[in-house]
């Protein structure tokens, strides 16, 4: 099955295009935003100013561009391209996402990817925690011919695991295949796993996924990834079926409407975070 996506404008008004599944149909993503491409000219360049979360995380990725991040947790720093952002919420954190102060000055690409993962109820109101990991820190791998290529962010794939620490499991690769390149990824039961096309066209257990689209994939089963018409470039994504009523609004998202209610209430009287 595949999805396809659409451009909505965020934060102070970036364009991202976003799978109109998500929220829908992957637990437990609620949201996958692909950030750019875009060129931004000198002084340009937007981001997303103090904003709230309670009840999951935000995990920023880097491809090109920089960001530079704030909470009121009071970790800050740099987002450089191959860079991870991995932010639990949990209970409460009140957070900026602005372009770096460098970049911001002289312009160029911005290219990246946002996801927000939910959290089973028990870990809704959990210590928040930031992991900021440097892309000299992510293994990367490639096959033994050289056709693939993977920045094992979370998870694990071609015999390499990650270093990230996940609440729940997750995988989180940023894969490429050469023409030609074939992939077999195994897929856990109870875990529902996709793939983010974002450059050329991926076979996903024979069926194209092309760019700007969303495959689907079984759990339980170890699906081939081909590329055959050309080279392909996408993010694969697993996790657990969570099973739990979603009351969400804005930037909460927690099991009931009361506990949204709660939520706002401790943000307006400055107790959330």
């Amino acid at each position: 099955m595949t999805a396809p996506t659409h451009t909505v404008l965020e934060g102070g008004g970036f364009p991202v295009r976003r799978p109109s599944a998500m929220g829908t149909l992957m637990s437990p993503f609620l949201l996958l935003d692909e950030m750019g491409p875009v060129h931004w000219d000198p002084g340009q360049a937007i981001g997303a100013p103090a904003h709230p979360h309670r009840g999951f995380e935000t995990v920023t990725y880097m491809i090109q561009g920089a960001m530079q991040h704030e909470d009121s947790a009071g970790n800050k720093g740099d987002l450089n391209p191959g860079d991870v952002q991995w932010m639990t919420a949990g209970r409460g954190i009140i957070h900026s996402e602005l372009p770096q102060d460098d970049f911001l000055k002289t312009g160029g690409v911005s290219h990246g990817f946002q996801i927000w993962v939910n959290l089973p109820a028990k870990d809704k109101m959990m210590e928040p925690r930031y992991q900021d990991i440097d892309s000299s820190e992510i293994p990367k791998v490639s096959s033994p011919d050289g056709k693939v290529w993977a920045n094992v962010i979370a998870g694990s794939t071609l015999g390499v695991n990650a270093v990230i620490d996940t609440v729940i499991p997750i995988t989180y690769i940023h894969m490429k295949i050469q023409q030609g390149g074939t992939h077999r990824q195994r897929i856990e039961s109870g875990l529902n796993g996709m793939v983010y096309v974002f450059g050329g066209t991926l076979h996903l257990g024979g069926k194209p996924v092309q760019d700007g689209q969303l495959g689907l994939m079984n759990d339980g089963d170890e699906v081939v990834l081909e590329a055959i018409d050309d080279d392909a470039e996408f993010l694969i994504l697993a996790g657990p079926e969570l099973n739990e009523p979603i009351a969400r609004y804005g930037p909460f998202v927690m099991n009931t409407r009361e506990e949204i209610h709660q939520a706002v209430l401790d943000y307006q009287n400055g107790t959330l975070a």
